[in-house]
């Protein structure tokens, strides 16, 4: 990935991590359209297009982030957990208590206008990272400072393994201040 490019996240591959991030929320929406006295769905077509979207992009960002294989070689000199700020995504889950019918147009252009304002402000803060499904998975959050060469970084780090200060890991660029711990069958080494 080039220098320029990861300035910032791409805007679809930032949608996916948004959606993904949201799947539970869909299936909340759509067990609560199962009409229980009918056994079906009040609007079936709405919410075979939420189940797609949900598990579609589940398994496109877990797969994406497991498909990171290689990345700059970095020393950490600190490390912090901060998976704890995953919680800042249950905000949006307060619509499931509320009623909300998927054939009122008005309910749902009001709903897609809030989803897309959280959206926009969590590409431009790049906190789209910050995802629950990715937590569930069991990624972790670490604030980390870290050395290449003479030159030290402090950013967010994506990673299934605990940092351990002192020790290198291959850290590949996602955007300006993320990171992701490459998936390769080393992931630290000693430092001499």
């Amino acid at each position: 990935m080039n220098q320029a490019s990861s300035l910032r996240l791409r805007p679809w591959a930032a949608l996916l991590l948004f959606a993904s991030a949201y799947a539970p929320l869909m299936i909340i929406l759509i067990v609560k359209d199962y009409d229980p006295i009918r056994l079906e769905f009040r609007h079936p077509i709405l919410c075979l297009g939420l189940l797609v979207i949900a598990v579609g992009s589940c398994l496109g960002v877990l797969q994406a982030i497991r498909n990171i294989r290689s990345g700059l070689v970095v020393e950490v000199t600190k490390a912090s957990n901060k998976s704890g700020e995953m919680f800042g995504y249950t905000i949006p889950y307060m619509l499931s208590f509320l009623r909300i019918d998927l054939g009122d147009w008005q309910t749902l252009i009001s709903l897609f206008i809030f989803m897309a304002m959280i959206f926009a402000v969590a590409y431009r803060t790049q906190t789209v990272f910050v995802n629950p499904i990715l937590a569930l998975a069991g990624y972790m959050l670490i604030d980390c400072t870290f050395k290449r060469d003479s030159t030290e970084t402090q950013a967010m780090v994506i990673t299934r393994v605990p940092i351990k200060i002192g020790q290198t890991y291959e850290f590949e660029r996602l955007s300006h201040y993320l990171y992701a711990v490459a998936n390769n069958e080393t992931q630290h080494r000693e430092t001499a």
